[in-house]
């Protein structure tokens, strides 16, 4: 009987300790967790809704303003927006912040770095980038199976849409965030990936800045066939139709000009493929319009 503890404390003292969690964020901050982080800040909409995405939802103990879906983050407690509310971070005592690299001031993600909490980072670039930010959400809130298993949904359903669309006839796109004023994105925005995905061209794709603005006449000198507008809410914005003044637009003359949610495209999120395939199907109308 002796014999046989002995054995038994001797087979536990070499099983392997439990692993520490190590991610890496955008930034090359090397994230490390000793245990599945169970109280989780968020401090964006879009990285709130990854959470859900991934899981961990439950583990949400704060969120940014306007986090809004799914309908669970309107109950969560907010830490600000733009402006964040270090104090309300700290008093909700997270072992894990989740921050947007270049939409969090760089000076309160390193206070909030200062004052010991872990903070990582998320800056997904292309619409392929989602997935894995899914996965990597998954291992520190210890999520794994659902993170994996909606990565790779979010994968499947992006290559379908890549197939069908992304090979179709170019059709020149502006897309519109803003009226006054007149703002647009460039080739780098994940948006852009989003009219790539669809056969479009950004026809302000070479432009230095992500968000950058533009006048009526550089809208009207690249002529494009079609223009999408985004807007604030889940309505059509009505300066959409002010571009019907410009007769000369192709976008016009062919009644091109569409609207596509902001929350399905504008937000790093699994819901981008929503917009993507509402993007796709207007330019598919843009093209049958051709010749006519």
């Amino acid at each position: 009987m002796k014999r046989l503890s002995l054995l038994l404390l001797g087979a536990l003292t070499c099983l392997p300790a439990r692993s520490e969690i190590v991610v890496t964020d955008v930034s090359g901050v090397s994230i490390r967790l000793a245990a599945p982080a169970k109280r989780i800040v968020s401090l964006t909409p879009h990285i709130t809704e990854l959470l859900f995405a991934a899981g961990a939802g439950d583990r949400l103990v704060g969120t940014a303003e306007y986090s809004d879906y799914p309908p669970a983050a309107k109950l969560l407690p907010r830490v600000g927006g733009h402006s964040l509310d270090l104090e309300a971070i700290v008093a909700l005592r997270p072992d894990l912040v989740l921050g947007w690299q270049s939409g969090n001031a760089a000076a309160a993600v390193a206070r909030l770095r200062a004052l010991g909490l872990t903070v990582h980072l998320s800056e997904p670039q292309r619409i392929e980038d989602i997935a894995g930010e899914l996965e990597r959400i998954g291992k520190l809130a210890g999520t794994v199976a659902a993170a994996d298993a909606a990565a790779k949904a979010f994968r499947q359903r992006y290559a379908k849409l890549t197939a069908r669309y992304s090979r179709q006839p170019p059709v020149d796109v502006f897309y519109q965030i803003w009226k006054q004023p007149l703002m647009t994105v460039n080739g780098k925005q994940i948006i852009s990936d989003a009219i790539r995905l669809c056969g479009g061209r950004n026809v302000f794709a070479q432009l230095p800045i992500l968000a950058p603005t533009v006048t009526v006449e550089a809208v009207i000198a690249v002529n494009p066939e079609v223009i999408v507008a985004s807007g604030m809410g889940e309505s059509r914005p009505e300066w959409l139709d002010d571009w019907r003044r410009w007769t000369s637009l192709t976008a016009v003359a062919r009644d091109n000009l569409y609207f596509v949610p902001p929350d399905l495209l504008q937000r790093h999120t699994p819901r981008i493929l929503d917009g993507a395939e509402k993007l796709c199907m207007h330019l598919e109308a843009a093209r049958g319009k051709r010749g006519k």
